[in-house]
């Protein structure tokens, strides 16, 4: 190969991997913009919850006996601004009880160990019910809203407000953060708005066990 056919390839191969490089350093850049954004976000996150993670970390002793399948929030997030109905018809948001602790729960009628587990969050909203603290349950029952408000009078569940979501988007809601896996779904929610832990499935919320764990989060 002569002089000049050689340095011609050379400056070929060169300006190739010049080519190369611009482009994987372009992708590297992509990527660090798309998951320092995430990152932002996310840190934004739990800057806004920080005071629910020490809360969080408080309550894990008291997650045991009746309430042992109370999972804390390692990393609290501030839940989505879910929308439902109350009694009247009103449209009601999460936000509308910041400044309380609130026990988020999501039932339905044809889901059994909701029913059976209805009866204790009343009891539990008789106990500790008042200015700090509401049970917040919310049907999710798509085909007859009315089902649920019957099946409450009927059982005698009397100490609970009436909240509805037949769309049962609150659940989706809470799915799409990984909040909800089944039903009954239950958030342990502090006055920010920042959930303190969940229950998957039932639990039995008149408990002294349960009572000790939604106290302790009263104390600010």
């Amino acid at each position: 190969m002569t002089g000049p056919e050689q340095a011609a390839r050379t400056r070929a191969t060169n300006r190739l991997v010049m080519v190369v490089a611009g482009g994987i350093a372009g992708v590297a850049i992509a990527l660090a913009a798309v998951y320092g954004i995430n990152t932002i976000q996310r840190n934004a996150g739990d800057t806004a919850c920080a005071g629910a993670a020490g809360q969080a970390q408080r309550l894990a002793p008291l997650a045991h006996g009746e309430v042992a399948a109370f999972a804390v929030a390692d990393q609290p997030v501030r839940l989505p601004d879910l929308a439902f109905r109350d009694a009247g018809g009103t449209e009601r948001h999460l936000s509308d009880w910041r400044g309380r602790t609130v026990l988020l729960n999501l039932w339905a009628t044809w889901c059994i160990p909701c029913r059976k587990e209805m009866p204790a969050l009343d009891a539990l909203e008789g106990k500790l019910g008042g200015p700090n603290f509401q049970v917040v349950a919310i049907s999710i029952d798509t085909r007859d809203p009315e089902k649920a408000r019957t099946w409450l009078k009927e059982v005698g569940i009397g100490g609970l407000a009436y909240y509805a979501d037949p769309s049962a988007k609150v659940f989706q809601d809470l799915k799409m953060v990984g909040r909800a896996a089944g039903m009954p779904t239950t958030l342990l929610v502090d006055p920010a708005g920042c959930e303190l832990g969940t229950v998957a499935g039932p639990a039995e919320w008149a408990s002294d066990d349960a009572v000790k764990l939604v106290s302790a989060a009263l104390k600010q």
